[in-house]
């Protein structure tokens, strides 16, 4: 396909679109992937009895391997290539989601969503958009991430509604194999539309000029090159107020709103189709939002970004618990709340390619989102703790919002030098 793709009559532009295309539709995917938990939690409760805190506890593992698997699945891509990496990702993440329909014991369910899920979805992550921009685009890379960023959000749009169709009743069975298909129906999508570079075409990235660069040499496959960008990186505060953030943008995201917000809804009397078009419908706004986003960090400071970003999110979250759960308050949150949902991932990135340089900025990219997935496996586990012990989620969505609003302070004090170039 890469030989028939060279032979088609395209420029930069298309070549690079086609690429960004499926890498949205895997992002896709992989956000489906993660987003089924929260839409198992109910059903998995009834069908087997098993309580909150040990159903949040696998979810909580999921969430935290997706995130520390890429830095390494940025080496690989530096490596073994992006496709190929992508590839391993997709099987496993097929894979794993369909052997759980024969799962009957907890242990099983970390093994099957927990591991070897959040293996598979941390090599189809936010680190895989951030190595396509940079390896296809030359210019309008804000944007292109902010899109690719906003696939997260319209994987809750697609496949939320879908998936809670499915687990009406109490099934999750269907949910399970719902994901499994459609992670292996991307597939073949990427074995004959990806090629690994540019370069094998003949033609430069988007926005690029000059002659066609030669391809890099690769890089040997091991665990060191992620540990030494990482070790280069950790001697900047940036990467410190970057990583820290990211805890907090995670926390407050898919660990928190991501996992139980349909089990706090139900807490209120809402039925879970009607929690899950609640977060498609913040996923509608977060496709607008991150997408303007991407625009945005193109052209502004991305560090006063940052402070809307958390500063508002924080709000929203400390606001919450205290609406009265009318269809009307509950929009007004989720069209608030929608817009800044993952709109923090295109302006991190810039940070990181301006501090970090390209060639490392993806697989330091990777380790800040380890900062992330920790922050929202702490959410997925503790609120569902908090929910065990004090039977609501009210302190676990202060104690968010709380955080949120520290993150906002942060980025903004901090007197960390930015190069010029970088704000437009």
């Amino acid at each position: 396909m890469t030989a028939i793709l060279a032979r088609m009559p395209l420029r930069a532009r298309g070549y690079a679109s086609i690429v960004a295309a499926v890498t949205f539709i895997a992002l896709l995917v992989s956000a489906g992937l993660r987003s089924a938990p929260g839409v198992m939690m109910l059903p998995l409760e009834m069908h087997f009895g098993w309580d909150r805190a040990t159903i949040s506890a696998a979810a909580a593992i999921g969430i935290l391997l997706y995130g520390l698997v890429g830095p390494f699945a940025a080496a690989l891509m530096l490596s073994i290539g992006i496709k190929r990496t992508m590839l391993a990702g997709l099987v496993l993440m097929s894979v794993s989601t369909f052997a759980s329909l024969w799962m009957s014991e907890p242990w099983q369910y970390v093994l099957s969503w927990g591991v070897f899920s959040g293996v598979g979805s941390g090599a189809v992550a936010s680190v895989l958009g951030a190595a396509v921009v940079n390896r296809w685009f030359a210019t309008r890379q804000g944007l292109v991430m902010g899109m690719l960023t906003a696939s997260t959000a319209t994987g809750a749009l697609v496949f939320l509604p879908l998936l809670a169709w499915l687990a009406e009743g109490g099934a999750w069975r269907p949910v399970a194999l719902a994901v499994a298909i459609a992670s292996a129906c991307v597939i073949p999508l990427v074995l004959w539309f990806v090629p690994e570079r540019p370069q094998d075409l003949g033609v430069r990235r988007f926005g690029e000029t000059g002659e066609v660069a030669p391809p890099p040499l690769k890089q040997a496959a091991t665990p060191a090159l992620a540990f030494t960008a990482l070790f280069r990186a950790s001697r900047s505060p940036m990467f410190w107020l970057l990583f820290g953030t990211f805890f907090v943008c995670g926390l407050t995201t898919n660990g928190l709103i991501g996992t139980h917000l349909i089990a706090f809804c139900g807490d209120h009397g809402i039925a879970p189709v009607q929690a899950a078009g609640l977060l498609s419908l913040m996923g509608l706004f977060d496709l607008i939002g991150t997408t303007a986003s991407g625009w945005l960090t193109d052209r502004y400071d991305p560090r006063k970004l940052l402070f809307v970003y958390y500063g508002l999110r924080g709000l929203s979250l400390l606001a919450l618990p205290f609406l009265d759960f009318s269809a009307s308050s509950l929009l007004v949150f989720a069209m608030f709340y929608g817009l800044d949902w993952i709109a923090t991932v295109p302006p991190t990135v810039k940070l990181a390619n301006v501090n970090f340089g390209e060639r490392d900025a993806p697989i330091v990219f990777g380790w800040i989102m380890v900062g992330h997935q920790l922050g929202a496996a702490t959410a997925a586990f503790g609120a569902g703790a908090i929910r065990a012990w004090a039977g609501t989620y009210t302190p676990a969505f202060l104690i968010a919002g709380a955080f949120g609003l520290v993150a906002a302070v942060a980025i903004l004090a901090a007197r960390i030098r930015t190069p010029q170039s970088a704000l437009v």
